[in-house]
């Protein structure tokens, strides 16, 4: 506890990966005070043209509560995708 998911495009170097994830690692024990081998984070890559299916309408339109950080286009999603 804590497991971070990832969902980006694909493209991006593995050296570049394991840097986002070793920051976000160090970010997640600072601000919840947890061991850093309690943190987990997984990296799941998406293709552009799935992204509307497998990331905006299930993690971002559907449950907007969980949705702390909006990405600045969401209303874009929000007409595309209702």
């Amino acid at each position: 506890m804590p497991h971070i998911t990832i969902k980006m495009y694909p493209g991006r170097s593995e050296a570049l990966k394991q840097r986002l994830c070793e920051e976000l690692v160090q970010s997640t024990v600072k601000a919840l005070s947890v061991p850093q081998g309690a943190v987990s984070v997984s990296i799941e890559e998406v293709p552009k043209e799935a992204w509307g299916e497998t990331v905006v309408k299930p993690d971002m339109l559907d449950k907007p509560e969980e949705l702390y950080v909006k990405p600045a286009n969401l209303q874009e999603y929000v007409t595309h995708f209702q």
